[in-house]
């Protein structure tokens, strides 16, 4: 079922400023403007998709796909740290992700979209985060492409290694209730995880942060794992896989899941949608951030995946699960121990 556009551009820029200044009584139609123009990327994630698959089929098969459409705090936030931004140009709003085994693969996928597809053309805004990782530490490819109706995808392309770590700061961000990822909050956790980008692009021979070039890898590895005990990381990644070990599902098979983690509760549960209940989906998950912004102590996303073990692997914050980045710090325990001989 293909989702209709209700608004013109005007409006929905008009929503942004709504929602951003919290203006009453216009928010709740502004909510709704921005869900119908949300949910409108779903379409073009969808096709974009199939030509992301075809793609991989020959670059790696075992690439990670997922999509998402992008949450409504997270759109208001993007809004606020850029006063210029107009919510019709936002061009993250449909996200869709490529997680390949090794850098090669990346660089390969990022070739293969150079000129765009017959249904995308590349548009301006693109990043390389791992050339140029951000001070956050974060790293990654972002490609951005419009359709020919004029909605705007972005395709992250990142390694196993870099989605380890990404997901870990999201997972540590929910409990410290910060958004580390766009560096707020703690300065020790902040310093940690920046550390841990440049110690894991020393494992893929890419460029660390700038401000740890003047450390060697053996430093860059030492400190990292002094901060990680003084910090008991991996023990409280741990605990927090823990608790929220009990995910429950609806046990439907379907296109789309509504993944919602209730930190009060501490429980995870998915709520899956065929492609034809698209609008359903968009209905409730609109309702999930209602409550949010109601202050229940929750986070909820729309995302697409084959299955829920993939899901589970796309979204490992969604499910306080950090494994991958307690393995990595494992892989530079061993590296270290070699360099020391």
């Amino acid at each position: 079922m293909k989702i209709e556009k209700n608004y013109s551009k005007g409006e929905v820029n008009r929503a942004g400023l709504n929602l951003l200044n919290n203006i009453r009584p216009e928010y709740a139609e502004a909510k709704g403007i921005l869900d119908n123009w949300r949910a409108c990327h779903v379409a073009p994630l969808n096709s974009f998709q199939i030509s992301l698959r075809n793609k991989l089929k020959i670059i790696d098969g075992d690439a990670l796909i997922s999509q998402r459409l992008k949450r409504s705090p997270s759109i208001i936030s993007k809004l606020e740290r850029n006063s210029k931004m107009l919510l019709s140009r936002m061009q993250d709003i449909g996200g869709i992700r490529a997680v390949t085994g090794s850098m090669q693969n990346v660089r390969a996928l990022e070739a293969a979209y150079k000129k765009g597809t017959r249904a995308f053309s590349v548009v301006q805004g693109g990043k390389d985060y791992i050339i140029f990782p951000k001070d956050s530490g974060y790293r990654g490819i972002h490609l951005v492409f419009k359709c020919k109706n004029g909605f705007s995808i972005e395709l992250q392309v990142r390694t196993q290694i870099q989605h380890a770590w990404a997901t870990a700061v999201e997972t540590m961000g929910t409990f410290l209730d910060h958004s580390l990822k766009s560096s707020e909050g703690p300065d020790e956790w902040l310093d940690f995880f920046a550390l841990a980008s440049s110690a894991f692009a020393v494992l893929e021979g890419t460029p660390r942060i700038p401000k740890h070039n003047s450390l060697t890898d053996k430093e860059t590895f030492e400190k990292l794992l002094e901060m990680e005990r003084r910090l008991d990381v991996i023990n409280k990644l741990a605990g927090f896989r823990v608790v929220a070990r009990h995910i429950s599902n609806d046990k439907k098979r379907g296109q789309y899941h509504l993944v919602t983690l209730d930190l009060d509760l501490m429980k995870a549960s998915i709520q899956s949608y065929s492609a034809k209940d698209i609008a359903t989906a968009n209905e409730e998950y609109s309702k999930k951030e209602a409550e949010i912004t109601s202050g229940r102590k929750m986070q909820v996303v729309l995302v697409s995946s084959e299955s829920i073990i993939g899901l589970k692997k796309a979204y490992p914050s969604y499910f306080l699960d950090a494994e991958l980045f307690s393995k990595q710090i494992k892989v530079i325990k061993k590296r270290l121990e070699k360099i020391k001989g």
